[in-house]
Order: structure tokens, then sequence, then C-alpha cells
């Protein structure tokens, strides 16, 4: 059976993966930085790294294996963890696919760039019950498939 690994530092739809997990009895392991550190995490399996800038990230790599299911914003990890032969789905319900992933690379490295000259741009817009819902029929959908 494959394992949920979320990208937990921002991730706004832990909730919704946790009920998931549930239906699908699936483990669910939750990695963020120390900066998230809680005491209250009502039994679920959380693993706190570093503040350092990639060590969420360099968690991940090393817990993923072929067949997880990844969630994550975070365009450059999901390419590497795709590369594993994972299933990688943003907080909002996209499935990665690897043959999609330089154009959003080169997207991402294009927004760094106008940020670097002062050029910013509104960010995504906040998460509504409908996206949190539409997440949640997403991952369901592709574990019924699965």
């Amino acid at each position: 059976m494959p394992k949920i690994l979320v990208d937990a530092d921002a991730c706004p739809v832990k909730a919704e993966i946790k009920q998931v997990a549930e239906k699908f009895q699936l483990e669910v392991i939750f990695v963020a930085s120390f900066n998230h550190y809680s005491l209250n995490t009502d039994g679920e399996q959380w693993i706190f790294v570093d503040t350092g800038k990639e060590s969420a990230d360099m968690r991940m790599m090393n817990l993923a294996k072929k067949g997880d299911i990844i969630v994550t914003q975070d365009i450059g990890l999901a390419s590497i963890l795709l590369a594993k032969g994972t299933f990688v789905f943003s907080n909002r319900g996209e499935l990665y696919r690897e043959e999609e992933m330089s154009l959003m690379l080169d997207i991402r490295y294009r927004h760094a760039k106008d940020r670097q000259q002062g050029k910013y741009s509104k960010g995504p817009k906040a998460m509504s019950d409908q996206d949190r819902s539409h997440f949640k029929d997403q991952i369901t959908m592709f574990l019924q498939n699965m």
C-alpha cells in the first residue's frame, strides 16, 4: 500500500488528507520544519526537520518510495519526486505530470527572475471550501482507480 507524504509547512488541506487517508486506510506522514512544531498532533505521524531551506524537501525525498502519494505545492520537489515514480498532487488537487514539468519549472524560474527585479504579482487566491472539496474529490478518485 502506498503512503501519503505531505509537505506540511504551508499545506492548507491537511484535514482533507486525513479524511481520505482514513477512508482508504493509508499511512500519512506530515513533514514540516521546527518552525511549525506543535505538541498537538492528534496522534498523527509528524516529522519535524531543521529550518534550513531544503530540509523538509530532503526528508521527503528520502522517505518517498515508488507508488507513494505526495502532496506539495513545491514544483521543484514535485519534479524530483515524479522521477522516483511517485504520484504528486498540488494542494488544489492537480496531479502533476512528468511531461508538464519543464514548462512549470521554466515559469517558476521566470517568476523568480521577475521578483528579483522588483516585479511582484498577486499570489494564489485563497483556498475556498470549493477548492478543498475539489482536492478531496480528485485524490479520492485517484485512489479509487489505483
